[in-house]
C-alpha cells in the first residue's frame, strides 16, 4: 500500500522528519510518499497560521491523486485541514492528534500532552475533548517555537523535557503524546529515558492507516464527510471548485 505524508507548512526539513518516522514504523509492504506544501506558512501555531494552511495542504492532496495513494496522514499535530480532508478524499485521511490520542488511550488512564506554544493549548486541548479524552488527559505546553525543534542548539529539547517531568509529577501523567510533528524522533529516547509509554503522532497515524486500508475501510461518504457540491470558486480560490463526480 502507500501512504501519503503531507506536511501542511512549507518547511521541508520537517517533512523529512515525520516522513523518516513514518518509514521506520511502517510494514514491509508499504510505501511512505512525503509532500511538503508549497503555500502557506513556514510553521504552524495558531488558528490563523492553520487557517491559511489549508490550501496548500488540498492542493497537494488533490495533486498526488495521480500518482496514487492508499490513504493519507496529515502531518500536524493541529490536525490542520482534517475534516476539509475527508470530505474532499476517496481514501482514510489520518490527523496526528486524533491518531495520537486514541493510541494513548489504549495504554493509559490518564496521559498528558506536551505541545510547543501556550496559543497552541485550548486549540489542542479543544480537539483532545473532542476526540473523547477529557476527562483523562491534560494538554500542556513548553513554550517553544516549532521552528526551534529543527535547531539542536536552541534548546528546545530541554524545555520538552522539563514540561514532561513536570507532567508526571503534577498531572500523575501515565503517558505523554508529543504534541507536535517536529517532536516525532524524540520519542523513542524520551520513552528510554522516562519508563512511560511516549506516543508520537506521526507513527500513531501510519499504523492505523495501515490497518484501515487492510480492513478494506474508508471515510463515510454519506451526511458529514459527503463529497463537496459542486460549484464555482472565484479569484485565487477558483483552482479549487469542485467538479461532479460520475460513478
Amino acid at each position: 500500500m502507500r501512504i501519503l505524508i503531507v506536511n501542511p507548512n512549507t518547511t521541508a526539513s520537517m517533512t523529512e522528519k515525520a516522513a523518516t518516522a513514518a518509514r521506520a514504523v511502517a510494514a514491509s509492504g508499504t510505501e511512505i510518499i512525503a509532500a511538503t506544501s508549497r503555500m502557506g506558512p513556514v510553521s504552524i501555531e495558531g488558528h490563523y497560521d492553520g487557517a491559511l494552511a489549508i490550501p496548500g495542504l488540498l492542493a497537494e492532496l488533490k495533486e498526488r491523486q495521480g500518482v496514487g495513494y492508499d490513504a493519507a496522514v496529515i502531518a500536524c499535530f493541529d490536525d490542520t485541514g482534517l475534516e476539509a480532508a475527508r470530505t474532499f478524499a476517496d481514501v482514510p485521511i489520518l490527523g496526528l492528534c486524533e491518531s495520537a490520542v486514541v493510541t494513548a488511550g489504549f495504554l493509559a488512564q490518564r496521559f498528558t500532552v506536551v505541545t510547543t506554544l501556550e496559543r497552541s493549548l485550548v486549540l489542542i486541548d479543544n480537539l483532545v475533548r473532542r476526540y473523547g479524552m477529557g476527562d483523562r488527559a491534560k494538554v500542556r505546553a513548553s513554550d517553544i517555537p516549532v521552528l526551534e525543534l529543527e535547531d539542536a542548539a536552541s534548546g528546545a529539547v530541554g524545555k520538552l523535557r522539563a514540561e514532561i517531568e513536570r507532567a508526571l509529577l503534577e498531572d500523575g501523567a501515565e503517558a505523554i503524546v508529543l504534541g507536535c510533528a517536529g517532536m516525532t524522533d524524540l520519542a523513542r529516547e524520551l520513552q528510554q529515558i522516562y519508563g512511560v509509554p511516549v506516543v508520537d503522532g506521526v507513527a500513531a497515524a501510519v499504523k492505523q492507516a495501515e490497518a484501515l486500508v487492510s480492513l478494506g475501510l474508508s471515510t463515510s461518504k454519506r451526511g458529514s464527510y459527503a463529497s463537496p457540491l459542486p460549484k464555482p470558486f472565484t479569484g485565487a480560490m477558483s483552482g479549487f471548485s469542485p467538479v461532479l463526480k460520475v460513478g
